[in-house]
């Protein structure tokens, strides 16, 4: 499969966090949150133009990813393990969408065929650092970190925490690999300034009739 153009679409998520897009290949990458890696299988490319990650949830696992990526009722292609030099086989399977939101911009896919990968659990307890594992620009699966800054009205933001088009819907993992929330907008500019964004996972949990309050804990 090969990265698409994205230049004429309309998708939130674009920005670029200093004067370098600081992305690391997901099979290269020897950082500090080397045991986020362990989520990574969960990452699906959507749709050629969107981010999506398989969660855990007590009505059964589903891929949560932006609400602006798609609509309710869509059927939306994903494709797991679209990555550089991948460790285990693609999987491409299709999905329904069965919430879809834009305030909190959020929206819950169930699959066709679940791959054979472990979910990532929801969390409200964020780290210092974070990281997103996305599908930048549509191309392979990589990772970037940056610096957890605050959350307010229902949002989290991060610095020096690169996304691009294609990044939208892509989780917001702590250091312990838990989803705090998905990135739905970017902020900072190439000098360094502002901040990129997304929405809780708690705000999602509490707007969702699918996801359940047990569906996210403290820890």
């Amino acid at each position: 499969m090969s990265s698409l153009d994205v230049s004429n679409l309309k998708v939130r998520g674009l920005s670029q966090c200093g004067p370098t897009a600081d992305f690391t290949p997901v099979n290269s990458y020897q950082g500090e949150f080397a045991d986020v890696l362990d989520r990574e299988d969960a990452v699906a490319l959507l749709d050629g133009r969107c981010t999506g990650t398989l969660i855990e949830a007590s009505a059964g696992p589903v891929v949560i990813t932006a609400g602006h990526c798609v609509g309710l009722g869509d059927r939306s292609l994903l494709v797991f393990n679209f990555e550089d030099n991948p460790d285990g086989e693609q999987l491409v399977t299709e999905g329904t969408v069965i919430e879809q939101s834009l305030e909190p911009d959020y929206a819950l896919i169930r699959l066709d065929v679940l791959p054979a990968v472990m979910p990532v659990l929801l969390t409200t307890q964020a780290s210092e650092r974070l990281a997103i594992i996305q599908h930048a620009r549509g191309k392979p699966k990589a990772i970037a970190e940056g610096r957890y800054l605050d959350a307010c009205d229902r949002q989290v933001y991060y610095v020096d925490l690169d996304t691009l088009v294609g990044s939208s819907g892509a989780g917001i993992l702590t250091r312990q690999g838990y989803l705090l929330g998905i990135h739905t907008d970017g902020d900072c500019d190439e000098k360094g300034g502002g901040a990129n964004r997304g929405w809780t996972a708690e705000a999602i949990v509490e707007a969702s009739e699918y996801l359940q309050s047990t569906d996210i804990a403290e820890r």
